[in-house]
């Protein structure tokens, strides 16, 4: 079980570090470049992700709420509703994230292209309405998770060794549980359906190529790298979102705590928000040019 929490800590810091350099990068980019729109949806993602891997986990808050002197059953609901707030941002804006680029790669002569010029302005409205939503919705938790306590201990789910979930009414339980797997499975719909758009279009876009240059001589285009980069970044999500739907509807229907069940759960629900960084800083050449510049700046200040 060690071995397990020192790997989930590990996971959790790389995950950190790697989304604050991230960040960093969008909001230089933002702030003193010109963005695309797709850089708006990124710097957002890697903000929520940073949260996420935060109170995911439940590993770096534990300290901090007893420095400050904050009750058990505060710190439970706080953690529940915050965790859970950015999953479901997670899941809108890595839609949103594909659904904009299939927007931005879109041919002139298709349909999605009259949107092209509107797309910051339908942005604003994308943000607005996916954060209410998820606030809102997410509040459900702070009913129904609190302090584990010794009285009526049958009807409570430990979810940690001080945290539990108590029974919902049925019908409660029906409803909520019927809005998030249509939202997730809608979600997850529209990112296979763009997915599976822009793999067409850059299909057809490399069989034109091949009657201009030579495959040897082709070089990706920035669009097409950052087409790439989403659409690895739609399977990882997808895989990943399947395997912690699997494991949280099986605890939950056996209503039963298992910790070596609920850290391999953790492990895999941080496991997205620590590959999203790695595989952006790995694949968007404007991080290498911004560290290079800032390097012979400071080589120049030297000499």
């Amino acid at each position: 079980m060690s071995s397990l929490n020192n790997i989930l800590y590990f996971q959790s810091g790389l995950g950190v570090l790697a989304n604050l350099f991230l960040l960093f990068f969008y909001t230089v980019i933002i702030l003193c470049h010109r963005p695309k729109p797709t850089d708006l949806i990124s710097c957002q993602l890697t903000f929520v992700h940073i949260i996420m891997v935060l109170f995911g986990g439940d590993l770096w808050l534990t300290d901090v709420f007893e420095s400050l002197n904050l009750e058990n059953d505060f710190k439970c609901k706080a953690t529940f509703y915050i965790s859970r707030m950015m999953r479901g941002l997670s899941i809108c804006i890595t839609c949103l994230l594909s659904v904009f680029q299939a927007v931005t790669i879109s041919p002139n002569t298709s349909l999605l292209a009259k949107f092209k010029h509107k797309l910051k302005t339908y942005m604003i409205y994308a943000f607005f309405y996916l954060w209410s939503f998820n606030l809102s919705f997410s509040s459900r938790w702070i009913f129904y998770v609190g302090a584990f306590t010794n009285v009526s201990e049958s009807n409570q789910m430990k979810v940690t060794e001080s945290c539990s979930l108590f029974p919902k009414n049925y019908i409660i339980s029906a409803l909520s549980l019927t809005v998030t797997i249509s939202r997730d499975v809608f979600l997850v719909g529209v990112m296979l359906t763009t997915s599976a758009y822009m793999v067409i279009i850059l299909f057809r876009h490399q069989r034109q190529c091949k009657h201009l240059h030579s495959i040897s001589h082709t070089r990706a285009s920035p669009e097409k790298r950052a087409t790439q980069t989403i659409l690895l970044l739609v399977v990882v999500f997808v895989v990943m979102y399947w395997v912690d739907f699997i494991i949280s509807s099986t605890s939950v229907l056996l209503w039963k705590y298992n910790p070596v069940i609920l850290t391999v759960q953790k492990f895999v629900m941080n496991a997205y928000p620590t590959i999203t960084p790695l595989v952006q800083i790995s694949s968007d050449n404007r991080i290498i040019n911004i560290l290079k510049q800032m390097q012979s700046k400071k080589y120049k200040n030297h000499i």
